[in-house]
C-alpha cells in the first residue's frame, strides 16, 4: 500500500504528464480517468493517431470525446463515425447536451442535421461517400473518431472502415477505439503503415469484475471455484456431477423407450420458466438485466410470459413515470398506427419493468426502451445479439439462455469472441461493485464447455475487405488505375496475407535449402546423378501409368463380362479369399455405381455378392445349373444340396488349373523400354554407391513437390486484393464503364451508387428498365436491389405488382446476363435481386394504411421501417445518378410517398 505522500507525487507527476487540453478536458468529469484512457488522450495531444483496445463498458469513448474537445479548442473539425444508426443517434444527443445543437450535427441515411457544424456524428458509409465524391465539408477536419472500429470484420460492411482509414488525408488524426480483439498489435501495425504515427493501447481490465455463473432450475451456482491453490480456478464439481446425473438419466429413458427396461422412468431436468428466472434474479439482487434470446419471436414470447405470470418489477410510481415518458415520445404515432403495432401491449410490459429489444422493433420503441434502462425504470429486457453490438446499453447481469444460434443457415454455437461481446453488458461502471453474467443449463450442456467459452479471449480482427465497382471506378477516377491498385494494397486484408506469407517464405526458404543439401548428398563421382534419378522417377511413374490404364482396361472387360452372366451360369473366380466355382443368384447389374455385383452361391456354401475386384480376369461362363424356384439363398440345406451340384460339375483339379493360369503376362510399350535402355546406358547406373545416391536424390523429389505447394500457396496470398481489383476493372472495360484507364461516363454514374448492387442498378438504368414507370411501381422494382427475405428458400412466390412483372423480369434475366461476365472474369458480386418486398413497397408508396401493408407483406413493423429506409436510400440515389429526366423525377417522388406515418415519425429530429 502507498504512502499519503507516495499518492500525492504520483499525482503531480501525473498533472505534468496531461497537456493543458487534457486538464481542461478532465474538469467535464466529475470521477478520475483510468490510465489507459490517459494515454490515449496524451497521445492525440501530442499529435499522435491512437487505437484503443478495451473491453464493451470500460470507457473508451472517453478517448473519441477527447478528440471533440480538441477539434473545438483548435478551431477545427471532428467526424464521429459509428456503424449503426441507433449508435449515431445516441451518441448526438450526448454531444448535444455537451457542447449545445449549435456546435453538432448529425448525417445518417435517415438524417441530415446541421450538417456543416464542427462536430458531425455520422455512420461510417457517409464518411466514405463524402471522401470519393470530395466533399467541401472535409474542410477543416482535423479529427476522425471510428467508434466500434472491430467492425471491419463484418462480411457485408467492413471494407468500408479500411476504405475511410487509407483515403483520410494525412493531415487528419484518427481515434480508432475497438473491443478487446487478441490481434490488436497487428492492426495497430496496420494503422501505423497507413496513417503514420499511432500509439496502440491494449487494455484487458474490466473496471467491473464479471462473476459468471450457472443457473440449474432455479438455483444459482457459481462456475468456478477456487480450491486454494495457485493457478486458473476449476470449474465448480457440483454443476459436473448435475451434468453427469442428466446424462445418466437420458441413457436410464433411452434404454426404457428401446424396451430393454421397464422400471419407473426418472425425470429429467427441465430449464425454468422465464418468469422464474428473472424473479429468481430479483430476489438475488441481480436485476436490472438483460436476456439475450437469439430469436426474435422468442423475446416477445418471454415478453408476454411475464405478463401472463402477473411478474411486476416496479413501484407504482415508476408505472406512472414510464407510462407519461413512453406516451410523450410516441404522441405522434395515430391511433390506428398503434393498434396495428402493438403498442398497448409494448406499453403495459414497460410499465411492469419488461421489455424486448430486437431490429423487427419500430425505431421509436427500441429508443425508449434504451432510455428507460439506462434510467433504471425497465429492470428485465429480454433481446437478440443486435443488442451486443454497440447500443450504449449495460446492466447488472446478463443472461444467456442457449449457446447456439441461428446464423440464417444452421444452428451453430457461440464462439469465444460472441460470448465476450454478450457477456461485455454485464457490470455498469459507477453503479454495480461487480456484474453477472448467467448461463441457464439445458440437458446436455457441459459445464466445462461453458468454462471454456468464459474463460477464452481469442477474438481476432479478421479483415473483409474486397474491392467493389462502386469503389472501383470512385478510385480510378481520383488517382488512376495503376495508383489505385498501390492504395488497395495497403488495406488491412493484404497486411494479414503478406503476414500469413512470411511465414509461408520462411517454410519456402528451408526446404529450398534443403533441396541444395540433398543434390549434394546424391553427387556421384561418374556423373550427374540427378538426371539418372529424374530418369528412374521418369520410368517409375511411366511404369505406374501403364500399369494403372491396364488395369482399367481389365477392370472395364471384367464389367462386360459380368453384364453378359445370366442367373444359373457357373463361372471361376481367381482372386482373393472367394477363389473358386461360383453359381449365379443374381446378376447386380444395377446393384452399384461401380460396376455390376452378383450374388453368387460357391463352393463353399457361403453365399456373397461379388464386385470386379474379385476377379483377374473377364468371366466366362463354363457350366450352367438350373436353379429350382423354391432354392432360397437363407435356407442352410438349400445352400448345401446346391454347393454339392456344384462342386460335382465344376471339380476341384479344374479351378486350380484356371487360378494358375491368371491373368497372363503383357510386354512392355516402347517408351518404357526406352527409358530402360537410357538408364542402363547412363554412366552412374555401374557406381557401387548408385541405392545411396538414390535414396538421397528420392529425399530431394519429395522436398521439391512440398516446395512446389509452398510457392503456389505464396503466389495465391502475394498481391490477392490487387489481382481481385483486376478483375474488376476487367468486368468494368468489359462493359464500357472504364475505358483505356480512365472513367466514361456511365462510370461516374455507376460511382453515385453505394448498393450491393451497384452494377445491376447502374445496368437496369443504362439500359432504361424503368422509363415510364410510375413512383409505385418504380419502388417494387428498386426494392428488388435492396431487400433480402428472411424466408426459407422454399416459401411460397411472393405477390408481383401490376404494371412491374416484365421489368422485374428484364432485371433478373439482366442479372443473369451480369453474373456470366463475372464468371468470365473470376469474380461473384451480385446476389440475385429480391422481389419479396415488392407488393409492400408498391402498397406503402401507393398510399395504403400500414395495417394493410404489415399483413400482406408478413413483416414486424422494425423489418418495414428498416427496409422502406435502405429504398429510399437508393432512390436518392438512383436520382443522383439518373440525371435530369423522367427516372430521377419519378424516383424522388416515390421517396416523398414513403415518407409518412410511420416512417417519418421514425427518425431523429
Amino acid at each position: 500500500m502507498s504512502s499519503p505522500a507516495e499518492r500525492y507525487a504520483a499525482h503531480k507527476r501525473q498533472v505534468s504528464e496531461n497537456g493543458p487540453a487534457l486538464r481542461e478536458f478532465q474538469g467535464l468529469y466529475d470521477f478520475g480517468l483510468d490510465e489507459f484512457q490517459l494515454k490515449g488522450c496524451r497521445a492525440l495531444e501530442q499529435g499522435h493517431g491512437v487505437l484503443v483496445a478495451a473491453p464493451t463498458g470500460s470507457g473508451k469513448t472517453v478517448v473519441g470525446e477527447f478528440a471533440v474537445h480538441l477539434a473545438l479548442r483548435e478551431g477545427r473539425k471532428c467526424f464521429y463515425t459509428t456503424p449503426i444508426k441507433a449508435l449515431s443517434n445516441q451518441k448526438y444527443g450526448d454531444l448535444q447536451k455537451r457542447y449545445g445543437a449549435a456546435n453538432v450535427g448529425l448525417l445518417t441515411g435517415d438524417n441530415s442535421v446541421n450538417g456543416e457544424a464542427p462536430i458531425v456524428v455520422m455512420t461510417t458509409e457517409v464518411l466514405r461517400n463524402m471522401l470519393y465524391a470530395g466533399s467541401q465539408t472535409l474542410a477543416q477536419l482535423g479529427y476522425v473518431v471510428m467508434d466500434e472500429v472491430h467492425y471491419l470484420a463484418d462480411r457485408f460492411r467492413g471494407a468500408v472502415w479500411e476504405e475511410v482509414i487509407i483515403h483520410l488525408p494525412d493531415s487528419v488524426r484518427v481515434a480508432a477505439l475497438s473491443a478487446t480483439v487478441s490481434n490488436a498489435e497487428e492492426f495497430g501495425e496496420w494503422l501505423q503503415a497507413v496513417r503514420g504515427d499511432t500509439t496502440v493501447i491494449v487494455d484487458e481490465h474490466r473496471p467491473v469484475p464479471l462473476w459468471q455463473h450457472m443457473m440449474v432450475g432455479t438455483r444459482l451456482y457459481d462456475l468456478f471455484v477456487d480450491d486454494g491453490r495457485e493457478g486458473r480456478p476449476k470449474v465448480n464439481p457440483e454443476l459436473r456431477r448435475i451434468s453427469l446425473d442428466d446424462v445418466r438419466k437420458a441413457k436410464i429413458n433411452n434404454s426404457r423407450r428401446s424396451g430393454r427396461r421397464r422400471d419407473h422412468r426418472p425425470v429429467r431436468f427441465r430449464p425454468p420458466a422465464r418468469p422464474d428466472v428473472i424473479q429468481r434474479l430479483d430476489r438475488a439482487g441481480l436485476l436490472p438485466a438483460i436476456t439475450f434470446i437469439f430469436s426474435r419471436a422468442g423475446c416477445e414470447a418471454a415478453v408476454e410470459q411475464c405478463l401472463l405470470s402477473g411478474l411486476r418489477l416496479t413501484s407504482r410510481e415508476d408505472a406512472e413515470l414510464i407510462r407519461r415518458r413512453a406516451e410523450e415520445r410516441t404522441a405522434d404515432i395515430p391511433e390506428s398506427d398503434k393498434l396495428v403495432l402493438n403498442y398497448h401491449n409494448w406499453l403495459a410490459g414497460l410499465e411492469r419493468g419488461i421489455a424486448a429489444h430486437h431490429a423487427g422493433m419500430l425505431p421509436v420503441f427500441k429508443e425508449v426502451v434504451e432510455e428507460l434502462f439506462a434510467d433504471n425504470l425497465i429492470k428485465a429486457v429480454f433481446a437478440t445479439e443486435t443488442l451486443a453490438l454497440g447500443v450504449n446499453m449495460p446492466a447488472r447481469t446478463v443472461v444467456i439462455e442457449k449457446l447456439d444460434k441461428w446464423n440464417g443457415e444452421q444452428h451453430v454455437d457461440l464462439t469465444p469472441g460472441e460470448y465476450t461481446q454478450l457477456t461485455g453488458r454485464a457490470g455498469r461502471r459507477g453503479i454495480d461493485v461487480e456484474g453477472h453474467a448467467v448461463v441457464l443449463y439445458q440437458p446436455g450442456m457441459d459445464p466445462g464447455s461453458v468454462a471454456g467459452l468464459a474463460s477464452t479471449r481469442t477474438y481476432p480482427l479478421n479483415s473483409s475487405f474486397r474491392p467493389s465497382y462502386n469503389m472501383a471506378v470512385n478510385l480510378v477516377g481520383a488517382v488512376g488505375r495503376e495508383r489505385a491498385a498501390t492504395l488497395l494494397e495497403e488495406s488491412f486484408a493484404q497486411f494479414q496475407a503478406d503476414r500469413a506469407v512470411v511465414g509461408l517464405a520462411r517454410q519456402l526458404r528451408k526446404s529450398e535449402e534443403a533441396m541444395a543439401g540433398y543434390a549434394e548428398a546424391a553427387e556421384c563421382h561418374l556423373g550427374d546423378f540427378m538426371e539418372y534419378a529424374a530418369l528412374r522417377r521418369a520410368l517409375s511413374d511411366a511404369e505406374s501409368a501403364l500399369s494403372r490404364e491396364r488395369a482399367g482396361a481389365r477392370r472395364l472387360e471384367v464389367a462386360r463380362s459380368l453384364e453378359r452372366l445370366r442367373p444359373g451360369d457357373v463361372v471361376l473366380v481367381s482372386a482373393g479369399r472367394t477363389a473358386g466355382a461360383a453359381l449365379i443368384l443374381d446378376t447386380g447389374v444395377a446393384k452399384r455405381s461401380d460396376g455390376p455385383a452378383p450374388l453368387v452361391l460357391l463352393d463353399s456354401r457361403q453365399v456373397k455378392r461379388l464386385s470386379c475386384a474379385d476377379f483377374g480376369a473377364p468371366a466366362e461362363p463354363v457350366e450352367r445349373i438350373k436353379i429350382p424356384k423354391w432354392f432360397s439363398p437363407r435356407n442352410p440345406q438349400h445352400r448345401k444340396d446346391m454347393a454339392a451340384t456344384l462342386r460335382e460339375k465344376v471339380p476341384h483339379a479344374e479351378v486350380k488349373r484356371h487360378r494358375a493360369r491368371g491373368g497372363g503376362a503383357e510386354g512392355d510399350d516402347g517408351e518404357i523400354q526406352r527409358l530402360r535402355a537410357r538408364l542402363k546406358q547412363h554412366p552412374c547406373h555401374g557406381c557401387d554407391q548408385r541405392e545411396d545416391h538414390a535414396r538421397w536424390a528420392e529425399r530431394y523429389f519429395r522436398t521439391e513437390r512440398e516446395t512446389t505447394g509452398l510457392r503456389r500457396r505464396v503466389e495465391s496470398r502475394s498481391q490477392v486484393i490487387a489481382r481481385t481489383f483486376d478483375r474488376v476493372c476487367s468486368v468494368l472495360e468489359q462493359l464500357g464503364y472504364l475505358k483505356d484507364g480512365r472513367v466514361t461516363d456511365e462510370g461516374r454514374r455507376l460511382g453515385r451508387i453505394y448498393s450491393e448492387l451497384d452494377l445491376l442498378t447502374a445496368e437496369s438504368l443504362r439500359e432504361g428498365l424503368w422509363d415510364g414507370l410510375g413512383s409505385a411501381e418504380l419502388a417494387a422494382c428498386v426494392s428488388a436491389l435492396v431487400y433480402e427475405s428472411r424466408q426459407p428458400d422454399d416459401a411460397a412466390p411472393p405477390k408481383i405488382p401490376p404494371g412491374t412483372r416484365d421489368v422485374l423480369t428484364r432485371m433478373v434475366r439482366l442479372w443473369g446476363e451480369l453474373e456470366n461476365v463475372e464468371k468470365d472474369n473470376g469474380v461473384s458480386f451480385q446476389r440475385e435481386p429480391d422481389l419479396g418486398f415488392a407488393w409492400g413497397a408498391y402498397r406503402w408508396t401507393g398510399g395504403e394504411d400500414l395495417d394493410e401493408v404489415l399483413l400482406e407483406a408478413g413483416m414486424t413493423a422494425g423489418d418495414f421501417v428498416r427496409s422502406i429506409k435502405q429504398l429510399m436510400d437508393l432512390l436518392g440515389q438512383i436520382a443522383d445518378a439518373a440525371g435530369p429526366g423522367g427516372v430521377r423525377d419519378t424516383a424522388r417522388k416515390a421517396a416523398d410517398a414513403m415518407r409518412r406515418g410511420v416512417i417519418a415519425y421514425s427518425s431523429v429530429t
